[in-house]
């Protein structure tokens, strides 16, 4: 027992800095996600989003012609252009590239944990659509083709997944701290875009995507303290994180 206090004591000063405080914003990050998921889904099954959903669908259609979506010509295509970045096949080649690479250099840990957070995250997502079962939008036509239920947003989640996951694995690879920065924005950046394009091209609640982002954050957090368990008890894949392993 006097052991295992002298322990805390020694250790309680260096789990309050740094990585201390990292587990700790991870963890109320994760808290935070989950009890705003919680809610918005609360609303979104008893439908009290339905208007306002509804309302920013129609806001994005001529009002003479709600085939057509406000904005130049050209805006349409380049939505579906930007929204292919969060479908299945897409992402999949990415992970698959990703995957490619941490294979060829032997980060077989580091592999494994990206592969397990895509996957799980894609079994999270059917599993979601199929508990809710929220029909896609009708008020407006849409205009790209879909085949799953409405809530979460396949697309928002499944990005924000593989995106931040990335992002977040690629800045542990380099120094300086404005790339790492610029790696973590463009993890952010590029769910936000897809998300906006499935509600542009309404086949999305504005309810959908945000339930989507919620989830896929809430995901690569969660994933992100799985590897942090695994990387303290295991001293290949902390030599992975600094990029220790060499190529063969």
């Amino acid at each position: 027992m006097r052991v295992a206090l002298s322990d805390l004591r020694e250790r309680g000063p260096r789990l309050l800095r740094g990585d201390g405080i990292g587990l700790l914003a991870l963890l109320l990050g994760l808290l935070a996600v989950l009890l705003g998921f919680i809610a918005l889904s609360d609303e979104v099954r008893e439908k009290e989003t339905q208007h306002f959903d509804e309302r920013v669908l129609l806001s994005l259609r001529r009002p003479d012609n709600p085939e057509l979506p406000r904005g130049p010509v050209w805006l349409a295509e380049a939505a579906r252009d930007v929204t292919a970045l969060g479908s299945v096949s897409v992402l999949a080649l990415v992970v698959c590239t990703v995957g490619g690479y941490l294979a060829l250099v032997r980060r077989w840990r580091t592999l494994a944990l990206v592969v397990g957070s895509t996957v799980g995250g894609t079994l999270l997502n059917s599993l979601l659509k199929g508990l809710f079962a929220r029909p896609r939008p009708t008020v407006v036509p849409h205009l790209t083709w879909v085949m799953t239920e409405s809530f979460p947003s396949g697309h928002a989640m499944l990005s924000a997944i593989v995106y931040l996951t990335l992002g977040a694995l690629l800045a542990q690879l380099v120094e300086r701290h404005w790339l790492k920065v610029y790696l973590v924005a463009v993890g952010l950046s590029l769910p936000l875009l897809v998300g906006v394009t499935r509600v542009y091209l309404g086949v999305h609640y504005p309810t959908d995507v945000l339930g989507g982002w919620m989830a896929g954050l809430g995901w690569a957090l969660l994933s992100a303290l799985v590897a942090r368990a695994v990387r303290r008890r295991s001293h290949s894949l902390r030599e992975e994180a600094r990029g220790e392993t060499q190529p063969p």
